[in-house]
């Protein structure tokens, strides 16, 4: 596992993430996420494709909003062998209000309300707030993570070009 340290900040003021870190060239651990029927999804639903995991705090905030509306708008992009799911601790009901006010038809929201089981697998729940803290992860179609990046200040942006380039080149 990689050696990281474990403080990011929110607005400036530091944060804890927990969970088990992981790195590029890991293969991805397992989870479960509640999809907004309230449906169990692991990886295995997404066996041989490439996923973009796209991690945000919560759809209801402007960076995050923005950041899942750019990815729904580059899905099309990305073609039949690339999944984007975005996971959220926000309910699978609140999930589903926001995909369909903005109208986001192109990937998958998924929850990690439940149990954390993705934020701690991944290394990405900020302890202070329980909720997760912005990042991305890229997977092959093999499992493979080819692509991590855990933004040190949630209230930045991610990286979405490299972010995007992992991803075409996973498939």
């Amino acid at each position: 596992m990689m050696e990281r340290n474990n403080i990011i900040t929110f607005k400036g003021n530091p944060m804890t993430l927990q969970g088990n870190p992981v790195a590029v060239g890991d293969k991805a651990p397992d989870f479960v996420l509640r999809a907004n029927d309230l449906s169990l999804r692991s990886l295995a639903d997404y066996k041989g494709k490439s996923l973009i995991l796209s991690v945000v705090p919560s759809l209801d905030t402007g960076l995050c909003d923005l950041q899942t509306r750019r990815f729904n708008s580059e899905a099309a992009a990305l073609g039949e062998g690339v999944r984007i799911l975005t996971i959220s601790c926000d309910l699978p009901f609140a999930q589903a209000r926001w995909c369909g006010a903005a109208g986001a038809d192109r990937l998958e929201t998924l929850s990690d309300y439940y149990d954390l089981s993705f934020g701690l697998a991944y290394g990405v729940v900020i302890k202070e707030l329980r909720l997760l803290t912005r990042a991305i992860f890229v997977l092959d179609k093999n499992g493979r993570l080819t692509y991590a990046e855990i933004v040190p200040e949630v209230a930045s942006e991610v990286n979405f070009e490299a972010a995007l380039v992992a991803a075409k080149a996973s498939v």
